[in-house]
């Protein structure tokens, strides 16, 4: 699709975007920078060391935030993150206090700041410098008695649960302003010279400065997918997805050997676990090639940060090809399904080529989009990471490719979303708001 031209502004301000996680907390926030520069901003990306190289090909501007996540999640300590247990708050604390004090130097002469639910301290560091902000998502996080807090494919009608759901995202603020409270206030009382906020938190403040007292919400996700609920604000922005589109760059760069793979027979499936890592590997490898073998398809395996697919049999070879990254937008319309862990960005990725999904969640969201998918009716029930076996993996490659109404639907859903512009759709939003057109 054919981006349409925003716009113009005003003015041209100096933006800040403040992201951390993995890839797929990093991309969708470079697809907006994209969106925004375009419109002719100076923009700035502040993300985790490692991402350096990623956010300058597309030759935006970048600081460093500290930490690699690429390295920490590929640790045993980061494993063990993924598969569910819990850190300790000492080594929680000394990784955000060092994102905290990064992320200060890097706003620095910023106008405007942007940030993301794991960067939320992007909300003190513009009460400091007295500059608008934004708060950017590609999960809704906003109060709401449509569904609970991150539990969007659970929407109801029922009075009752309404105010259940409505009261779950104060009591989930709540739960994390008391964890780190004393940080905070100690990164805002010595750091940026601030007051600290109240015991119960910033909404309890007796005066909240302008800047930050009514912060507008861009999200990054369609409402064909996640129906904008009734009680959010004008503030509040559902956009649709933010895709950077590097399929015609790519179709000159892929490798002879995938371009071979892709010719051969029939169109493949693709299994892509993004930056969910694991300490075995070759565990989730056996299993999808055994399930491709019990079903009769081949597969391409992107290998991620998790190096799914590193130990393949060479006999095995012309059923399963393995590369470590390929654009989603020009791979996924050439193959039949996607199994992926269920992160925001990849779902994102995979209704937009309109084909079906088999979730794989591991943690966070993760399992919540696997329900909305199935819920959508555009891929079974999902498989936690725990319960893979060929044998799972099998059955549900078989109800896939099986059912021709999930089919339909994931295509209807594509051409729905494809229709639509949701880094236009940011950029017009960031504008009005501001002011910066009439």
């Amino acid at each position: 699709m054919t981006t349409s031209s925003p716009t113009p502004p005003k003015q041209k301000l100096k933006i800040t975007i403040l992201t951390v996680g993995s890839r797929g907390d990093v991309q969708p926030y470079c697809a907006l920078s994209i969106g925004l520069k375009r419109a002719g901003h100076q923009v700035t990306v502040a993300a985790n060391e490692n991402f350096e190289p990623f956010v300058r090909q597309f030759d935006l501007e970048f600081v460093a935030i500290a930490g690699n996540m690429q390295k920490f999640l590929q640790s045993k300590r980061g494993q063990r993150l993924i598969a569910g247990e819990k850190l300790r708050l000492e080594d929680e604390e000394e990784m955000l206090r060092q994102q905290m004090q990064s992320a200060w130097v890097a706003c620095q002469g910023a106008e405007v700041i942007i940030y993301t639910p794991l960067a939320n301290w992007g909300y003190h560091i513009a009460e400091k410098l007295g500059v608008p902000c934004f708060m950017a998502s590609v999960v809704p996080l906003t109060p709401t008695g449509t569904f609970p807090f991150l539990r969007f494919a659970r929407p109801t009608k029922n009075p009752l649960k309404k105010i259940i759901n409505y009261t779950s995202y104060f009591i989930a603020e709540l739960l994390y302003w008391q964890k780190y409270r004393k940080l905070i206030n100690s990164f805002r009382t010595e750091t940026l010279k601030l007051p600290p906020l109240p015991f119960l938190g910033s909404r309890f403040r007796r005066k909240t400065p302008a800047n930050v007292s009514r912060i507008p919400v861009l999200y990054g996700f369609s409402s064909h997918v996640i129906p904008r609920p009734r009680d959010w604000s004008a503030r509040v922005y559902v956009t649709g997805f933010w895709f950077i589109d590097r399929a015609d760059e790519y179709e000159n760069e892929a490798p002879d050997e995938l371009w071979d793979f892709l010719g051969f027979k029939q169109a493949p499936l693709c299994f892509g676990f993004g930056s969910m890592t694991m300490p075995n590997p070759e565990y989730l490898t056996y299993y999808i090639v055994e399930a491709l073998k019990k079903t009769h398809q081949g597969g391409i395996i992107l290998s991620g940060w998790g190096n799914v697919g590193r130990i393949v049999n060479p006999k095995d070879s012309r059923r399963v090809f393995v590369i470590p990254d390929v654009p989603h937008d020009w791979l996924l319309p050439q193959v039949k399904a996607m199994v992926h862990h269920g992160g925001a960005g990849t779902t994102a990725a995979v209704l937009r080529a309109g084909i079906p999904s088999i979730v794989v969640p591991f943690v966070a969201d993760q399992p919540v989009w696997g329900q909305k998918l199935a819920q959508l009716r555009v891929s079974p029930a999902p498989i936690p990471y725990k319960e893979v076996s060929e044998d799972t993996l099998a059955a549900a490659i078989e109800a896939v490719l099986g059912d021709e109404v999930m089919q339909r639907k994931a295509q209807e859903l594509g051409e729905k979303i494809r229709g639509e512009d949701g880094v236009a759709n940011a950029v017009e939003a960031f504008h009005r708001h501001l002011g910066l057109i009439g």
